[in-house]
């Protein structure tokens, strides 16, 4: 992984100052603590840091083809490099360096744009074609890499991470309050929303092309379920085909992910998915002993470790234990939100970050983890909620009314995504300040669509969840600020081999009573699972990660959170009712009082991080 950025002035008018694009790299040395190159011509200039995983010598970017007619500046990594380098040699193409970011230049010479139907892994680009004088922004399929942009006083800006647009003179600072409202309403933000207004977040699965004074955004790659009608009907006889496939797609995956010039480790949470992870690294290089990590807490209620030390003795790993304390979370906030750029709505943020400074501690710089197989297999408690009620709805034969069920304007009556529709009125009109309440139909993020409900239309009723999972779940929150943010906030680059191209293809064609199979989640998983680890893993019922939540940290005592919930503070900062802030500190500050993170949301979190990010990022209050 790595940080770019740069910007270019759409009417060609002037070249960019290598000042300014030296001041916003600069601002994202920890995803790129290397080296640093810098490149300008005509109208266009892109900075880059560098975090060296393939070729630490030979391969400092930003890297140009043979003619230098084409430049590149990468975030991310190309797992089948070497199989396109080999057919990029054959074809006449010469290369420098043993680099994987390399063959992006010779396969834009061959096939355009277009190269990016051809690549796997997890990246966002930047590429100027001197010849055509245009500039290509390109992210990822899934959306691991992050890549930011603006427009602004005629000049297109981007960069890896917003911190590194606002370095830009033009940019100003203004919270985007639509983006307020999706962390509010959703598991996070969503592309292109930003926390910021005016600055966008190219979607996964997009390229962005700047030629002729024309901005043009278009998406090449989207999930794609196949239609219900034209599922098979015969899972139970075709199971273990399946398996056989999704075996060796993970193991393929594992092993492209397990491709690096650097020390590589692992992340156990105790779980199915990033147990089978490891065991599968373990099975494809049975001479080198897995180095894992986990992090543990004093709480029993959220506490894996069991599992955790289960699995690491299974693998004999050399595995290290971070423990993190109520104390240790609240220290750790004003770090998650700096490199987040956005509010949170829980305290794991901090426990990533922790895990991730102690692979950076160890020698390691890649990290292999299990986030995509939930989203993928069925792994989360609504996959089951949903097929409870399409089946009491078949033997009654009349679904629930839309409208008693979920504000949510894509869902099938029978699916239930969020919180309720009154509750969910009820919560944003009572914490939001009046100010706020009386321009909620303005910028609340339901009025607008949020995904393309035509991949929603006659799909099954897993597919369709699934669907908005990896939208409104996993892109911007699970591998966004929860992955790729905590993990580059220590110089370490996270790799998800759940969320190769091949195994994407597996989930998207099986039958979803192999994902769900008789109410038994990630069922097709845990039947490949079983030759790898121990039953009692495989057994295990779906635990979701989590870390103390506000009310442990705030019966803390520490007049540090106090300062951010104070009724003067809100009402200054204008965004929140003080009131009812106060309500809910007193509600959560009663030793008897818990949250279940599972069914509810953790209102004052949001609260006290959205404080901790205006005074980070020195954003203007409303009052």
């Amino acid at each position: 992984m790595c940080g770019i950025a740069g910007y270019a002035d759409i009417a060609r008018r002037s070249a960019p100052d290598p000042r300014i694009l030296t001041k916003m790299a600069a601002t994202m040395t920890h995803r790129g603590p290397d080296s640093s190159g810098r490149f300008v011509a005509e109208h266009v200039g892109m900075a880059v840091r560098r975090l060296s995983i393939v070729d630490p010598r030979s391969g400092d970017q930003p890297i140009e083809n043979e003619d230098g007619t084409v430049v590149v500046c990468c975030n991310g990594e190309i797992f089948n490099h070497r199989e396109l380098r080999e057919k990029l040699t054959a074809a006449g193409h010469t290369f420098r360096s043993s680099c994987d970011v390399e063959v992006l230049v010779h396969l834009y010479e061959d096939l355009g744009a277009s190269l990016v139907h051809h690549l796997n892994g997890q990246f966002s680009f930047a590429l100027y074609d001197s010849r055509r004088r245009s500039l290509l922004l390109a992210r990822d399929p899934v959306g691991i890499t992050p890549l930011h942009y603006t427009v602004a006083k005629g000049n297109l800006i981007f960069g890896s991470e917003v911190k590194a647009l606002l370095a830009h003179p033009d940019v100003s600072r203004e919270v985007d309050l639509t983006g307020l409202d999706q962390i509010l309403v959703l598991p996070g933000l969503v592309s292109p929303r930003t926390m910021f207004a005016g600055i966008s977040s190219l979607p996964p699965g997009h390229m962005l092309t700047l030629q002729d004074g024309d901005v043009r955004i278009e998406q090449y790659w989207d999930l794609d379920y196949p239609l219900e009608a034209s599922l098979p009907r015969d899972a139970d006889l075709m199971w273990q085909d399946h398996a056989a496939r999704l075996e060796q797609a993970l193991r393929r995956s594992v092993e492209l992910r397990m491709r690096a010039d650097v020390p590589r480790a692992y992340y156990l949470s105790g779980g199915l998915d990033s147990s089978l992870v490891a065991a599968l690294a373990a099975a494809l290089a049975p001479a080198d002993r897995v180095a894992t990590f986990s992090v543990t807490f004093p709480d029993d209620r959220i506490s894996e470790v069991r599992f955790q030390r289960l699995m690491a003795n299974a693998l004999a790993s050399t595995h290290t234990e971070v423990p993190l304390t109520p104390d240790d979370l609240l220290d750790g906030l004003h770090q998650a939100i700096w490199h987040s750029e956005c509010p949170i709505k829980e305290s794991y943020n901090v426990a990533s970050l922790a895990l991730s400074r102690a692979v950076r501690d160890s020698g390691a710089k890649v990290v292999l983890t299990g986030e995509g197989a939930d989203e993928l297999f069925a792994g989360y408690a609504g996959y089951k909620y949903d097929r409870m009620r399409t089946e009491r709805a078949r033997r009654q034969n009349q679904p629930p009314a839309r409208d008693e069920i979920t504000a949510w304007p894509w869902a099938n009556p029978l699916l239930i995504y969020g919180r309720e529709a009154p509750w969910l009125e009820r919560t944003r009109r009572a914490l939001y300040s009046p100010a706020l309440v009386d321009r909620l139909e303005s910028f609340s993020c339901l009025a607008q669509p949020l995904v393309d409900v035509r991949k929603l239309a006659g799909r099954h009723i897993m597919h369709q969840r699934s669907y908005l999972d990896f939208k409104l779940r996993l892109a911007d929150h699970l591998l966004g600020d929860h992955g790729d943010r905590m993990a580059l906030a220590n110089s370490v680059e996270a790799r998800y081999p759940f969320l190769d191209t091949d195994v994407i293809e597996c989930a998207r064609t099986l039958p979803p009573d192999l994902a769900l199979h008789d109410f038994e989640e990630k069922y097709l998983l845990k039947r490949v699972a079983e030759s790898y680890l121990p039953a009692e893993i495989v057994a295990r019922e779906k635990f979701a990660f989590q870390a103390n939540a506000s009310p442990d940290l705030i019966r803390l005592g520490s007049t540090w959170a106090d300062s951010y919930l104070s009724p003067r503070r809100i009402r200054n900062e204008g965004y929140f009712d003080p009131d009812v802030v106060k309500e809910l500190q007193d509600r959560y500050s009663d030793d008897e009082y818990s949250l279940n993170l599972i069914v509810q949301d953790d209102l004052l979190m949001t609260v006290i991080t959205h404080g901790i990010f205006l005074e980070t990022f020195g954003l203007p209050y409303l009052s």
